[in-house]
Order: C-alpha cells, then sequence, then structure tokens
C-alpha cells in the first residue's frame, strides 16, 4: 500500500483572524477619541511643498563647505573609535558574569544583569544631555554615552548567545575539576571571541549614526556642526554633512564586513 502524506489542515481562518486583529488594534491605535494617537494627515496633504522645498536644498550640496566638515568627522570618528575599543576591553568580564552558563551563581549574575538592563533602559540622547550638562560640551560626554550604549548591546546580545549554545566543553572541564575561573579562561571566552568581535563590529558602526544625533545637544562631534547649520538654515550644507555620514558609515560597514569574515 503506498505511504501517502498527511492531509496540511488548513489554518488560513485562523491567519485570516490574526491578521484582522492586527489591522483593527493598529486603526484603533490612531483614534484620539479611544486614547489613541493623533495623526495630522491633513496637516502633511497641506504642508507637503514646504517638505518638498527642504528636500529640494538638501538634495544640493553646498560643496564648498566639506573642508569646514573634516575635523568635526574626525572627532566623530575619534569618539567612535574609542568608545567601541572601551566597551570591548570591558563587556568581556560582565558578559561572562552576566551568562548562567559561565556564571552558576545567581546573585552576582542577576545584579550584573540588572545593572545591564538599567543602562540600556535609557536612551543614549538622555545620557549625552546630562553629561553635556555635568562635563559640558565636548567629545567627553559623547565618548562616555557611546560607551555606556556599546555596553548594554554587547553584553546583552553577547550573553544571550552564550546562554542559549551548548557548552559541552565546561560539563567536562568541571569533570575534570577546573575551576569555574580557570574554565571562564581558558575554554569559555576563547569560544566566545567569534561572537565579540562580530558585535564590537556592530557597535563601531553604530557609534558613527549615534554620535551624528548626539552632537545635536552638544556632544562633539559632526552633530554639533550639523545642528549649527540646521539652526541657520543653511540646508545645503546640511545635505552635505547628511552625505559625508552616508559616506563614512558605508565605508565602515565594507571594511567590518571584511573583518567579520576573517574573524568570525
Amino acid at each position: 500500500m503506498p505511504l501517502e502524506a498527511p492531509t496540511r489542515p488548513r489554518t488560513w481562518r485562523r491567519t485570516a483572524l490574526v491578521v484582522l486583529a492586527v489591522a483593527a488594534f493598529t486603526v484603533a491605535t490612531c483614534i484620539p477619541a479611544i486614547g489613541g494617537v493623533e495623526l495630522d494627515f491633513a496637516a502633511i496633504a497641506k504642508n507637503w511643498r514646504f517638505g518638498a522645498e527642504k528636500i529640494g536644498q538638501l538634495m544640493q550640496p553646498d560643496w564648498t563647505f566639506l573642508p569646514r566638515t573634516l575635523q568635526p568627522m574626525l572627532e566623530t570618528l575619534q569618539m567612535a573609535l574609542v568608545a567601541a575599543v572601551a566597551s570591548a576591553i570591558v563587556s568581556v568580564p560582565l558578559t561572562l558574569w552576566a551568562a548562567r552558563p559561565t556564571n552558576p551563581n545567581g546573585i552576582t549574575r542577576r545584579l550584573v544583569r540588572g545593572v545591564i538592563n538599567v543602562i540600556r533602559a535609557v536612551p543614549d540622547l538622555v545620557y549625552a544631555t546630562v553629561l553635556v550638562a555635568v562635563i559640558g560640551v565636548g567629545a567627553l560626554p559623547g565618548v562616555i554615552t557611546l560607551f555606556l550604549f556599546n555596553l548594554g548591546i554587547v553584553v546583552k546580545l553577547v550573553s544571550e548567545a552564550i546562554d542559549s549554545a551548548d557548552h559541552a566543553y565546561l560539563e567536562a572541564g568541571r569533570a575534570a575539576g577546573g575551576t569555574q575561573t580557570q574554565l571562564n579562561r581558558v575554554t569559555a571566552r576563547p569560544q566566545s571571541m567569534p561572537l565579540y568581535a562580530n558585535q564590537w563590529l556592530y557597535a563601531l558602526e553604530l557609534n558613527v549614526r549615534v554620535s551624528a544625533i548626539l552632537g545635536i545637544v552638544g556632544a562633539g562631534g559632526i552633530g554639533r556642526l550639523l545642528d549649527e547649520r540646521r539652526g541657520f538654515y543653511a540646508y545645503d550644507d546640511v545635505g552635505l554633512v547628511i552625505l559625508e555620514i552616508l559616506v563614512v558609515v558605508i565605508v565602515i560597514e565594507v571594511f567590518s564586513n571584511l573583518l567579520r569574515r576573517r574573524l568570525v
């Protein structure tokens, strides 16, 4: 008797109900009368000419302004690199303390995870605003903000990856009488280095983009120049700065992908 594959159950009704429920909930969130957000599409239709005019100015960058952007962009790259390197150094022990296989002590593990969650919960723009008020305008508030931003990302993602991986080598090391510190140093850390490298490169890419926003509140870098030209309504200069940031981010991404293929 030939074998037949079982009939695939029909789930289109359930899928349709889920799609309708999501669509209804989305529409409900846009109705102010029941507590939803107010989306004024009429204002967009009324004022679209102003937006089109600004976009037209952004699409005509003033290339004579380029020399003035080089020093702020260099400062942005320096901030991104310093913060990425500092967070890379600090993230290694914190990640090992935050993961269950490398830290069986529940108290210290929850403490480290709690601190990291608090760091991640505060937006980077809030960090930059507070640090500028405390330290002053310049690159240092931006570096500290990027350091905290990177630390939260790397520790969170790498520790979760360590938690979900198979760690037979740790069990073998414990059976051989090794302490947790020895196992982390000799086995867990080397095994996790590709994960670290991947996230460190990702953090470096993010730093250039984020630093452009941090400069708006005075945290140094190209963002300060971007905010200055926007304040003078010099959208041709703003368009040049945006284009320069885009080119730098693409170049960094290309190099990081090349390094990632070699390291990961």
